[in-house]
């Protein structure tokens, strides 16, 4: 585009001016003359750079200028012109100027109404602005405003309720179980945030102006059997509480229960226990803290990403964290990847850390709370399963220096413990908003962490719940939203609130409609609740590298959009395999033996022959004929055929393919199979002959003397017969093929990730020991042979 540009332009610069060099303005031909820009603005030339501007005069026909101002002023007058056929631009009757505006947000007023008189929008010098507030709202500030070189004359007013004094505010209460110590110890930086959220909600004119949140609450040590307790307390004993407000899984599941007896609307701040999802069971529940599940696609998608097609499992035996392994175990099986092993303890996970390393696990994924993260890593520590070929995933919730904290459960230093962690990959909800964005507590993110880390007495990093606390302060900003929409806001629309008690379900109805359509910016973020009454938010990623926390990516479950960050690091330099890199190798015989074999079995053959040619060449001298030659023939043959089936013995993988394997193998049984039948059976026949010679009655010699050599010859012909019809049969019913026997596994001499496999190729068949059974049970002679009285075959 630019190019074609210039091309225009050239021929404007390089044409002769007209008159001896005079320019005339009119001159169509010549285009249109660049005109100043106004006052604090500019103009913007499309596709031309500074420097171009500045060497060129005029501009061809059909170009478009466009006008822009600086600082907070906008343009007043045409704010583009085009360059006609006659030289001249656009609306030149009109002028362009740049005209400071005074601030949009004056034009907007919450709760009330803005009217703009003496001007038009944007508002320029000489507006006016008249300020009316709604009605039960009054206003506070001026009630009107001039704008002049764009400022306007006074500060922005805003709209009041009109709240009943301090002294005549109604109180309802909320009964909260705050866990400070026991398997979470949530409540040491969330009971902090949610006081501070009462004292905002309060201090407010336009939330519950008649009311006044007061908190009771207890400790119930993150478990069920304390909590029973307090419940007991909470519901027996005046104040009536409006709501409950219970963390820990465990704990929220025995009060939600005994919730929709006594009416009351139950919101949980740290709760992630999945059963909780369940609306049938737990009708009036609501959490600001996302289900557990919400970490399942996350970790899906990291095992695809990577690659990994095995997992392993190791939780601890809770309710929370089998609903959540129940729920990750149907996720994988739709994703095509195998949990391969799955352990569980109660208090003591030595067993099971020992069975991951029996079983070979490499990603495993950890489900438990944190006191017991540290009895399961001393372990890993102790059995070594970590490093480069391991992958422990964990939930993200703990406190940052988990793994340091002194456990005197545990019988490992921090040491060992940083070196069992290194490299662990974490999922959590995004607690906290990333975006420097105002809440509707008028507080950023940033500003509510400064302003809570203030109160707490110890250091962030050591205080249980920290990063939970935004979560329970938004969780009183959704009550009071809801109550506030409960109680008409002040109006005279809603319900009295201190009509509440256990029996009254239409408040409580109202109050769960109420809570259930919330839609807020939190400090936590985006705050809405699911139909399961669970709080909807993305997923951060985690790893940690050289002893702290480092984001590695978000994943957005709802639109499958994964954010990476590209730091993820891995002590082998890449993520490892998820099991075990077998290698199979085959072993092969020595080439060695197999030329020093077949040197000899050559040399047998080459014997044999020589002894088949002495044996026909000789085949008229007395000796050779009473010796029976034809079968010395055979045996020579037979030996010959033995001998050579060392050949098609010696060949495996490492000389034929798969393909010729079957070809090898019935060479190999028919070579060895006729030369035995061949050379024994001639052998036997002429054994057989010399025994019955020498052990024949005296009277019978005349028999012995007119013995038919076809007797022999059909004695051998019927055991190679029979070996013949046997090995046909064979070869057609069960024919030899290739077989792969595998031995033990064997660990390779380099430090790497993989086990070698020896393998060794077998020719065999389905029956292989019947076959032989049934072959061998032709050839009885080997029986008479060994019967023999060997000394009679000697001369008197």
């Amino acid at each position: 585009m630019l190019l074609l540009l210039l091309l225009l332009l050239v021929p404007l610069f390089l044409r002769p001016s007209a008159a001896g060099g005079a320019q005339t303005p009119n001159d169509t031909s010549e285009g249109c003359q660049i005109i100043h820009p106004p006052w604090e603005g500019g103009i913007r030339y499309r596709g031309l750079t500074r420097d171009q501007v500045k060497a060129i005069n005029f501009l061809p026909v059909d170009y478009e200028i466009e006008y822009v101002c600086r600082g907070e002023r906008e343009v007043v007058g045409p704010k583009v012109r085009k360059c006609l056929a006659n030289g001249s631009w656009t609306d030149m009757d009109t002028p362009s100027r740049c005209v400071r505006i005074c601030s949009k947000s004056y034009l907007i007023l919450e709760n009330g109404k803005v009217f703009l008189t003496g001007g038009d929008l944007p508002a320029l010098d000489g507006a006016r602005v008249d300020f009316r507030c709604d009605p039960d709202f009054h206003l506070v500030g001026g009630s009107r405003s001039v704008c002049n070189q764009g400022q306007w004359s006074s500060p922005k007013p805003h709209c009041q309720v009109n709240r009943t004094p301090h002294s005549e505010r109604r109180a309802v209460y909320i009964g909260a179980l705050f866990p400070m110590s026991g398997g979470w110890p949530g409540g040491q930086a969330c009971q902090p945030a949610v006081e501070m959220a009462l004292e905002d909600v309060n201090s407010r004119r336009d939330i519950l102006p008649d009311y006044e949140l007061k908190l009771i609450h207890h400790d119930s040590k993150c478990d069920p059997g304390q909590a029973t307790k307090y419940l007991y307390e909470l519901l027996y004993n005046d104040p009536i509480k409006i709501i409950l407000m219970p963390g820990c899984s465990s704990v929220s599941t025995l009060v939600a229960e005994a919730a929709r007896m006594w009416n009351l609307i139950v919101l949980s701040y740290g709760s992630s226990s999945p059963a909780l999802s369940n609306r049938q069971r737990f009708p009036t529940f609501f959490r600001t803290h996302p289900s557990a599940t919400l970490h399942n696609p996350t970790r899906v998608k990291l095992f695809e990403k990577w690659g990994w097609k095995k997992i392993a499992t190791i939780q601890q035996t809770t309710e929370v964290f089998t609903s959540t392994l129940d729920d990750l175990e149907e996720r994988v099986k739709e994703a095509g990847i195998e949990i391969t092993f799955r352990q569980s303890f109660f208090s003591d996970p030595a067993v099971p850390v020992k069975n991951l390393k029996r079983q070979d696990a490499r990603i495993i994924v950890g489900l438990f709370y944190e006191t017991e993260a540290r009895k399961v890593f001393c372990e890993v520590y102790k059995e070594r399963l970590f490093g480069k070929k391991y992958v422990w995933f964990l939930i993200g919730w703990y406190a940052d220096n988990w793994f340091k904290t002194y456990d005197p459960s545990i019988n490992c230093t921090v040491d060992e413990m940083t070196e069992a962690v290194e490299g662990h990959i974490t999922t959590e909800i995004v607690m906290l908003n990333p975006a420097n964005t105002r809440s509707i507590s008028n507080m950023t993110s940033q500003e509510f962490v400064e302003k809570l880390t203030k109160r707490l007495k110890r250091h962030p990093e050591e205080t249980g719940g920290f990063q939970e606390a935004p979560l329970a302060y938004d969780a009183i900003w959704a009550l009071a939203l809801a109550l506030n929409k409960t109680s008409g806001g002040g109006g005279r629309s809603g319900v009295r609130l201190e009509d509440f008690n256990y029996n009254n379900q239409t408040i409580t109805d109202q109050i769960y409609r109420a809570m259930n359509s919330s839609s807020f910016e939190g400090v936590s973020g985006h705050v809405v609740f699911d139909a399961s009454g669970s709080r909807m938010a993305w997923t951060l990623i985690e790893q940690l590298q050289g002893g702290s926390y480092k984001k590695i990516g978000y994943y957005d479950s709802t639109k499958d959009d994964l954010s990476w960050s590209k730091t993820d690091k891995w002590i082998g330099g890449s993520p490892p395999a998820d099991q075990t890199l077998v290698i199979k190798t085959f072993r092969f015989l020595s080439q060695k033996l197999f030329i020093s074999v077949s040197v000899l079995s050559s040399l047998g053959i080459v014997l044999a022959v020589v002894c088949l040619s002495f044996n026909i060449y000789n085949s008229h001298v007395r000796y050779i004929q009473n010796s029976q030659p034809n079968l010395n023939n055979l045996t020579a043959v037979g030996c010959s055929l033995a001998l050579a089936a060392v050949f098609p013995l010696g060949l495996d993988g490492y000389h034929i393919g798969r393909n010729q394997f079957p070809f090898v193998c019935q060479a190999r049984l028919w070579l060895l199979g006729l030369g035995f039948s061949l050379g024994y059976g001639s052998m036997f026949t002429k054994i057989w002959w010399v025994h019955t010679v020498f052990t024949k009655k005296e009277e019978k010699k005349e028999w012995r003397k007119t013995l038919e050599p076809w007797k022999l010859y059909a004695t051998v012909g019927l055991l190679v017969g029979m070996d013949v019809l046997t090995l046909a049969i064979w070869q057609i019913v069960d024919p030899l093929h290739r077989t792969i026997e595998t031995f033990a596994k064997e660990e390779p001499k380099e430090d790497i990730d993989v086990s070698i496999l020896p393998q060794l190729e077998h020719c065999s068949s389905k029956k292989m020991n019947t076959w032989l059974v049934w072959k061998a049970s032709f050839l009885p002679g080997r029986y008479e042979v060994r019967d023999c009285v060997w000394p009679r075959l000697l001369p008197d």
